[in-house]
């Protein structure tokens, strides 16, 4: 799967590299460098030296360097999955690796200063320049707002809201997972659209950027608390709450409350699920709900039959591949 185009900017679960381009913010009315191009190269290598060559060529002077599926777009494109505690692969079997230099760097050099300290021979390359732009700009032109439903939209800060009537969440892309564009995430906001009652308690256990969370409070939830294991997404949620004017709690696991929730939500993958069960359900109230995605397809019946130990499980729901499970606690 390659990586992303302009920015690592991530809403999925797939193995990707960071992208050969930069983000260059900058401010209306500050100065600004002169555009200047960069001379990218593409390399085409098996998994055995990518990510051993990228890393050279980084050491030698190259400005980035990222590894992509060799055969992105075509029929043998090879998607790569992993999760925690997973053993996956982490490299394609055949990748190119691309790097960016400056205008006057010595690119020819570097690659191959870098192709003998890995070892390769005749190693043959391809080049282009590429102008300097706004990458900011262009990235941002990339994220539309999205329509979860009838009343729901994810709206980035750029935009006009698109129905004024309608609920609109105002989230950007950031390093937390979670903007709306992943099946998982659309998943668990329908089931929150059409299933959350008025003034219920939610937890939102692997909060990511606090979009369920927030969510739950902008449908009409009474309370709202999101948890996350990484720093990062509990301080990303907290912005975004604040954006959003709601009064959202985001915390670390150890410093979640004691209590229990009217609905639990847990968006996050197979294995972390596996593993929760018994604490997720320890954190709903008798007859309150659960809401379970980041699952695959085929790991469905599997989850099904652990959470069944304490829900009374609804038929599952998919979107491009991925499920979301829901039930009511016995």
């Amino acid at each position: 799967m390659p990586s992303e185009t302009v920015c690592p900017f991530s809403d999925g679960i797939s193995v990707t590299h960071p992208s050969p381009y930069t983000v260059r913010p900058y401010s209306e009315g500050l100065l600004r460098k002169p555009a200047m191009p960069y001379q990218q190269i593409t390399i085409n290598v098996n998994d055995a030296v990518a990510e051993r060559l990228a890393d050279t060529l980084m050491e030698y002077g190259a400005l980035s360097a990222a590894i992509e599926d060799a055969y992105a777009g075509t029929e043998n494109e090879q998607a790569i999955f992993g999760e925690p505690g997973m053993p996956a692969e982490q490299i394609w079997q055949q990748s190119k690796v691309i790097a960016l230099f400056g205008e006057h760097d010595e690119a020819a050099a570097i690659i191959q200063t870098a192709a003998q300290e890995c070892g390769l021979k005749d190693l043959a390359y391809t080049g282009e320049t590429l102008e300097d732009q706004d990458w900011v700009r262009l990235t941002q032109a990339q994220f539309d707002p999205i329509r979860i439903s009838d009343r729901l939209w994810i709206t980035p800060s750029w935009h006009e809201a698109p129905e004024g009537t309608a609920v609109n969440l105002r989230l950007d892309p950031g390093l937390a997972f979670g903007t709306g564009s992943h099946p998982t995430t659309r998943l668990c906001l329908k089931w929150l659209d059409t299933q959350l009652k008025n003034g219920e308690s939610v937890l939102d256990y692997g909060c990511g950027s606090g979009i369920l969370t927030i969510a739950a409070l902008k449908l009409g939830a009474g309370s709202a608390v999101g948890v996350d294991i990484d720093e990062q997404a509990v301080r990303a949620g907290r912005d975004n709450a604040e954006q959003n004017n709601v009064d959202a709690q985001f915390f670390l696991p150890d410093g979640l409350p004691q209590g229990q929730f009217d609905v639990v939500v847990a968006n996050i993958l197979a294995n972390p699920l596996r593993m929760l069960g018994e604490m997720l359900a320890a954190r709903t109230k008798q007859g309150g709900r659960i809401v379970l995605s980041g699952l695959l397809d085929e790991q469905i019946e599997e989850l099904g039959g652990i959470y069944s130990q304490w829900f009374d499980l609804d038929p599952a729901e998919t979107e491009e591949g991925w499920a979301r499970l829901s039930g009511t606690k016995r």
